[in-house]
């Protein structure tokens, strides 16, 4: 087979070392004639869709790329339970009083308290469709209110009323009491109030129900073949549409995977009435922000969502989070010092994949796959010639603060590092970022401001003009950081000031604070004429 990468030895065979390859591996074998797979997704937009909904998205998504790899045909299904009831205003939306009169209509009936959308489900869909768009995920997205208004479940609604019993004593094995004797899996929303406050009082025929709208005190005939207006509870519904769009993968939380869950039943359900076998599962856990204290949206109600992860956060570097992850175990995105290692890790497996990172083939293996399934575009195998530029985040942040936000005159340090278009793209997508997070996350420790009329009087004059003739030097030779940080070590000597005192003398001058980055480092990023003209001027002041 021929090598990727002569250096490291890796074929261009697809490896089988990711837990998607697992699952895709494992899709292969169970189906092995099958040449499309169905994976698929969803949630109900009963709110914002935040970031652990969207884990399940991203697990789906990897699964499918793996697919892909491997030359099958893949389709990613997203379902939107826009006809589910409903049931709750979420906190801190506009407009509740209007909200609370839709409560109980199907989602997709409820207007949009924003005034931006035709519902208040097309909200919230459109708003995560375009956030994950941003992440290279394109999904054909079904919205449930349409095949069931437009009549296409009628056969497996049918199927799942004839098999009622047996999925009756399927739920009750999963239920400390039974379900009332009354009990059926159809919801009904009545056709006057559109509210699924109803009670189901006679089956004409299997399609022709009479119910009675506990809100409206009326009594009414629904003929689901010709006017909508019924659905499956959630634990029928479910299997249903594992029949009826061939589901062959399919993730769920916490909340569907425990003993007697909905997953559960389902597959008990989906192979009593379909005589089908559900689909290859898997479990993912919860994930919360760190450090983001209240700084979330509002609208939000303090859920993080996709949207606000990408403002600090790089597509590619979102992909990467999960990518590195199992989905079994739970973790937290960082808002606070760790989005510096999340960006430093992040860069250090792009070095993996290209070669530059050294390490066993194993290890080199395994960070390539997880870069792969990181990136935003799938285009196997990859060209792994040219790494795109590197910009150091908790460096770029530093440039940033001393130009006080200016993306341009920061750009103009990394000059000889951003040689294409791509260089460019980058830097911007991630300056951007930067400075956000600067501004509005990170800790009061972190932040500085470059002091133009420093106000500290040095206590360490002499060694502090002897810096300032080194940084004029400096900047005629262009000496390295280490070229620097030595001749600043010979002034202390020759001094005999203590590394501490005197770097703390120079960060007052310079930051009006004790402590900054790294001395040598942080001086060449100033640039090393505009640090000594700084640092004269408190010697002139004084």
């Amino acid at each position: 087979m021929a090598e990727r990468n002569k250096n490291l030895n890796i074929t261009e065979e697809i490896p089988n070392i990711h837990w998607a390859d697992h699952v895709a591996q494992e899709l292969i074998e169970k189906h092995p004639k099958k040449e499309k797979f169905v994976c698929a997704s969803g949630i109900s937009p009963s709110g914002v869709v935040h970031i652990g909904n969207f884990r399940e998205a991203i697990t789906v998504d990897f699964v499918v790329r793996a697919l892909l790899d491997r030359g099958k045909n893949a389709r990613f299904l997203y379902s939107w339970d826009d006809y589910d009831a409903f049931r709750k205003v979420p906190v801190n939306l506009p407009n509740r009083e209007l909200l609370e009169k839709h409560l109980r209509k199907p989602i997709s009936q409820v207007p949009d308290p924003f005034g931006e959308y035709p519902s208040y489900a097309a909200h919230f869909e459109k708003l995560f469709e375009a956030e994950i768009g941003q992440l290279g995920i394109a999904p054909d997205y079904i919205y449930q209110n349409i095949p069931y208004r437009e009549g296409k479940y009628i056969s497996g609604i049918k199927e799942t009323l004839a098999k009622e019993k047996e999925i009756i004593a399927i739920l009750n094995r999963s239920r400390t009491e039974p379900l009332p004797e009354n009990w059926t899996c159809l919801s009904i929303f009545c056709k006057t109030c559109s509210k699924d406050t109803t009670e189901l009082l006679k089956r004409n025929s299997d399609s022709v129900f009479t119910y009675h709208c506990k809100v409206c005190k009326k009594e009414d005939t629904l003929d689901m073949e010709k006017e909508g207006g019924v659905k499956l509870l959630w634990r029928v519904d479910w299997p249903m549409r594992w029949a009826h769009e061939g589901v062959d993968f399919e993730p769920g939380g916490k909340d569907h995977s425990s003993q007697g869950g909905s997953y559960d039943t389902g597959v008990e359900i989906v192979r009593e009435v379909w005589k089908r076998e559900p689909p290859t599962y898997v479990q993912y856990d919860f994930v919360i922000a760190k450090g983001a204290g209240a700084k979330l949206s509002s609208s939000s109600g303090n859920l993080l969502t996709v949207g606000e992860t990408l403002n600090i956060y790089e597509p590619a570097i979102i992909r990467w989070i999960f990518a590195s992850r199992k989905p079994n175990l739970d973790f937290a995105i960082a808002f606070d010092l760790d989005v510096i290692k999340a960006y430093d890790d992040f860069d250090r497996c792009e070095r993996f994949a290209y070669g530059i990172e050294e390490g066993d083939e194993k290890k080199v293996r395994y960070e390539r796959r997880i870069y792969e399934f990181s990136c935003i575009e799938r285009v196997f195998p990859r060209d792994y010639q040219s790494i795109p530029a590197q910009f150091s985040f908790r460096h770029l942040c530093n440039i940033l603060q001393i130009h006080q936000g200016d993306l341009e005159k920061a750009k103009e340090f990394y000059g000889n590092q951003i040689k294409t278009p791509e260089d460019k793209a980058r830097f911007y997508s991630r300056a951007k970022r930067a400075w956000k997070w600067v501004t509005e996350f990170a800790p009061e420790e972190f932040k500085f401001t470059l002091q133009i009329t420093p106000t500290h009087r040095p206590l360490f004059p002499q060694p502090l003009l002897e810096l300032i003739q080194v940084l004029k030097e400096a900047a005629v030779e262009t000496w390295t950081e280490e070229t620097l940080a030595s001749r600043t070590f010979e002034i202390m000597k020759r001094n005999q000031v203590e590394p501490k005192a005197f770097f703390q003398d120079v960060y007052r001058v310079l930051v009006n604070k004790p402590n900054g980055p790294k001395l040598a480092s942080f001086l060449l990023a100033i640039g090393t004429k505009r640090a000594s003209e700084i640092l004269e001027k408190t010697l002139n002041r004084n």
